[in-house]
């Protein structure tokens, strides 16, 4: 690319990968699985504490997709109608799943991006994963959710769940141990197909976004001369744009993974029939239903997430390693 370098830059991709192998074996600079290990905590915190933060958004949001009949007076309206008929309670529905699956996922995602990220600059060198830095952002952020989806699905069929059917079960163990007794493991994985096709495509778009934002940014801001504070409020608006991005696209997904997970599939259908089915019944205008819920909790999540995740890094000296931007 032809992008002019920022400040901190020295304007040559070789100078800037002398510079970076230089700082990451700074003696007391963490390397190796210390170094990940911090990366995935890092995420791990953020993940588990925006997403729980907006559990009641996501209640009111998956009412919406799974009722529309009942909640069809926008996320305010629809969030006052469960407040008025189930209580304060019902909207925090499913926030034990919600901390608990997003902090393993964000462990994944966080951490398996910067380590893929490496391994890309291990495997052709920093100054081609630099010149190709999008590709390698993509293939990155798609390995490491995949990784992640493993570890979020158990957790996030037994959140909706909850949502959906209120008096199944009293919390994550319970919903969790009543799932895996009457219906087995494989339900905990009916949306797994849904959850790559909704996940996959968001935290592509999510850290694409989130890094081409950040580097425009920064050609006008030097980094190196930027406060903790700036460096804050530019990861809170780069991580907003990246949350609206992140969200439209994989918003027939999410619709999708929310009906597939209500209830229990008929005797003998498959996934794949389910899903079909499922899709025809939706159409384009109802695979969109309760997207500007999801518009603001995705926004406000990822926006969180990135400032979050980029003040943990710095607090614990993570920092260095795999920056391949201009």
């Amino acid at each position: 690319m032809s992008a002019q370098a920022p400040p901190s830059s020295t304007g040559s991709t070789k100078l800037d990968a002398i510079k970076a192998t230089a700082a990451a074996a700074a003696p007391g600079a963490p390397k190796g699985l210390d170094l990940y290990s911090r990366f995935a905590f890092a995420g791990a915190v953020c993940c588990a504490v925006t997403h729980g933060g907006f559990t009641p958004v996501d209640v009111v949001k998956t009412r919406i997709q799974l009722d529309p009949a009942t909640y069809n007076k926008g996320l305010i309206g629809s969030g006052r109608q469960i407040l008025a008929n189930e209580g304060f309670g019902a909207l925090w529905t499913g926030v034990g799943p919600t901390f608990a699956g997003y902090f393993l996922q964000g462990a994944f995602k966080f951490g398996g991006y910067e380590f893929f990220k490496q391994q890309c600059i291990n495997q052709f060198g920093y100054e081609a994963a630099s010149n190709n830095r999008t590709a390698v952002y993509l293939a990155s952020a798609a390995t490491a959710e995949f990784f992640a989806d493993v570890a979020l699905c158990p957790l996030e069929a037994t959140r909706i769940r909850l949502v959906s059917q209120p008096t199944f079960a009293n919390g994550l163990v319970g919903g969790f141990s009543k799932i895996l007794k009457n219906e087995g493991v494989g339900a905990f994985y009916s949306g797994f197909g849904p959850i790559l096709f909704k996940q996959v495509p968001y935290t592509m778009a999510k850290f694409v976004v989130f890094e081409k934002v950040s580097e425009a940014v920064y050609r006008q801001v030097d980094k190196s001369k930027a406060s903790s504070g700036m460096q804050t409020t530019i990861n809170l608006g780069s991580g907003l744009i990246a949350g609206f991005a992140a969200a439209i696209i994989s918003q027939p997904a999410d619709t999708m993974l929310s009906k597939i997970n209500k209830t229990q599939g008929l005797p003998g259908e498959g996934t794949i029939s389910r899903l079909v089915k499922i899709g025809g019944e939706l159409g384009l205008r109802g695979s969109f239903g309760g997207i500007g819920a999801r518009l603001f909790m995705v926004g406000g999540i990822t926006a969180g997430q990135f400032a979050i995740y980029g003040d943990i890094k710095k607090a614990l000296g993570a920092t260095g390693g795999v920056e391949i931007s201009k």
